[in-house]
C-alpha cells in the first residue's frame, strides 16, 4: 500500500524503530560481602553494597519494575 499519507518503514534506523526500547542504566556490581544496602520499596536486603549511590531494588521488586516499564507495544 503506498501513495500520499501512507507512511513506510523504509530509511528508519534501528534507534527510531526501538522507541520504547529504555537505555540501559548503569551496571551495579554485587556485592562480595555485608553490610547490604535495603530495597527501597520492600527493605528487604538486596544484593548491592549499602555505599551504592541510587535506588536499589531487590531482585524481586527490579523484575516488577521492569515488567511495569516494559513495552506493552
Amino acid at each position: 500500500m503506498s501513495g500520499p499519507g501512507v507512511s513506510t518503514l523504509e530509511g528508519m534506523t534501528e534507534s527510531t524503530s526501538s522507541y520504547c526500547t529504555p537505555e540501559p542504566g548503569p551496571k551495579l556490581e554485587p556485592a562480595a560481602e555485608g553490610p547490604f544496602a535495603s530495597c527501597v520499596l520492600c527493605q528487604e536486603p538486596t544484593e548491592y553494597p549499602e555505599s551504592t549511590k541510587g535506588i536499589t531494588l531487590c531482585p524481586v521488586c527490579e523484575w516488577q519494575e521492569a515488567q511495569r516499564n516494559a513495552c506493552s507495544g
